[in-house]
């Protein structure tokens, strides 16, 4: 995966772990930690797929998390003072994408073959396996991430779009829309 995406996917990684928390205990982080990263992975790859789009990313910014967190009712923190800069990169499409793919497996399962037409490969993303084939042991440590209910309103941001591109990534090649 190019290093232009790293931040986007580093940050919506932890913005998705943050509103959906794992179970307790270590083990747990760092299932839930695989899942997360590899449908924030799969989405960035697929959101951005050419180098072009990459480096306007870089340029523009990703847009941070303020609509994520409205919808989610995190938009009202009792913390005080500036919010963490990891929330400045986190991408609003990248995160409802990656919501629709931990909600559906084989809608992951999709999104990963359809990586081949981008310019990141399906080489970047290494085996999504926990993300396509989740086991229970993987639904156990992540019950909350990968519960499509409550991934709903996320989800559902961005899920025509997605759904859109994946259609026609079966047809040709997947592009920004």
């Amino acid at each position: 995966m190019p290093s232009e995406l790293s931040p986007v996917i580093a940050a919506s990684t932890r913005w998705l772990l943050a509103a959906f928390p794992p179970a307790a205990g270590p083990l747990d982080d760092a299932l839930a930690e695989a899942q997360a990263r590899h449908a924030a992975t799969i989405a960035a790859a697929l959101c951005y797929p050419t180098a072009l789009d990459a480096g306007l990313l870089v340029l523009l910014g990703p847009g941070g998390c303020t609509g994520l967190d409205a919808v989610t009712g995190a938009g009202t923190p009792l913390r005080t003072g500036p919010a963490p800069a990891w929330h400045a990169q986190v991408d609003e499409t990248v995160v409802s994408w990656a919501a629709c793919l931990l909600a559906d497996p084989d809608l992951a399962a999709l999104a990963a073959a359809c990586l081949g037409a981008t310019h990141h490969g399906s080489d970047g993303v290494g085996d999504a396996r926990r993300l396509t084939v989740p086991s229970p042991r993987d639904h156990r440590a992540a019950p909350l991430l990968r519960h499509p209910d409550l991934l709903g309103p996320v989800a559902d941001l961005h899920r025509e779009t997605l759904l859109g591109l994946l259609h026609a990534g079966r047809a040709g090649s997947p592009g920004r829309t």
